[in-house]
Formats: C-alpha cells, sequence, structure tokens
C-alpha cells in the first residue's frame, strides 16, 4: 500500500487553490489541495505504526504559521504550477524529521530539493503552462493562517487518497 504525509491548508485556501484545480489540476479528484511532506512511499511496517512514528514527530513540532506568498512554476524541470508556501524553521523541521530513514523505510529517497508548495496545475503542454502562469502570476496572493495538524493518508487502489490518520502538531497524549 502507498502512504504519504501531508498538511492540509484551511478550507478557505483550499476553495482558492481549487478554484485553479478545476481547470488546471489533472489530479483535482485524487487529493484535496496540500503540503507534500513525505511523497507517495511503500512502508515495510503496519499502517498502525507508521502512524505511532508521526504521532511522536508531530508532538515535537509546534503549530506555525504558514504563509503563502504567490504563483511560482517548476518549469524547465516540469509544467506545474503552485502557490509558494513560504518555509519556516518548523515546517523544515517537519520535513526533515519525516525524511530520515530511522522513522520511514521506503523504497527510494526523495531526489528533489524539499520546496514547500501547493500545486494549482500539473500536465500542461509548454504553451497552457505560459499562458496560465503568465495570468495567475498576476494574482495579489498573501494568505496566512495556523498549521496544526498533518495527516497520513494512504491510497485506494483506483488512484484517490484517503486520510489514515490525523495528528496535532505540539499535542500530548
Amino acid at each position: 500500500m502507498k502512504y504519504g504525509v501531508v498538511i492540509f491548508p484551511s478550507k478557505k485556501l483550499q476553495d482558492i487553490a481549487n478554484s485553479y484545480r478545476k481547470r488546471y489540476d489533472t489530479k483535482y479528484a485524487l487529493i484535496p489541495p496540500h503540503i507534500t511532506l513525505k511523497p507517495s512511499f511503500e512502508a515495510d511496517i503496519e499502517a498502525s505504526e507508521l502512524a505511532d512514528k508521526l504521532k511522536k514527530i508531530a508532538k515535537e513540532i509546534h503549530p506555525f504559521d504558514l504563509k503563502v506568498t504567490k504563483v511560482k512554476s517548476f518549469q524547465p524541470v516540469s509544467n506545474t504550477i503552485f502557490f509558494k508556501v513560504e518555509p519556516t524553521e518548523e515546517l523544515e523541521a517537519l520535513y526533515e524529521a519525516l525524511r530520515s530513514e530511522r522513522f520511514f523505510k521506503i523504497d527510494k529517497a526523495e531526489s528533489y530539493a524539499f520546496v514547500p508548495h501547493i500545486t494549482i496545475a500539473q500536465d500542461l503542454n509548454d504553451n497552457e503552462h505560459s499562458d496560465v502562469l503568465g495570468q495567475l502570476s498576476m494574482l495579489d496572493l498573501t494568505h496566512e493562517e495556523k498549521a496544526n495538524r498533518v495527516h497520513l493518508l494512504y491510497q485506494l487502489e483506483d488512484g484517490p487518497w484517503s486520510v489514515y490518520e490525523t495528528f496535532r502538531l505540539g499535542a500530548e497524549e
């Protein structure tokens, strides 16, 4: 089974992202807008053990400010357009804890640097990408909220992702 770890932003920010994702994101129906902390991975332990490990990690990280500042793109690597999330010390610490081999055994290491973001468009051809990015880069996008939860997800056989368990950051047992 495939798993992932994400932060879901507030409904307000999800609604803003979805207003673009409906049109420009081929994976719109598979998962709500999110910040990926641990990309899709196979685990060599049970989901309940993963949840226990994630609970311990979440307890060590305190809630933090999540700031979205602008629209950017991963081009030339890919034609993905996203809301840029400003990195914070807590967000980086959470990512590093999840990335550590001592917490999760994974099939392959992440091959890209951590760029916190919320995808709003992907799988666009070059012309579409250029048009959409030009349009969206003019948005006055400034949003700030508190991130206080992380979610362990699992992928269903037909593709969609579902929440296995949610963990409050900094929470005591």
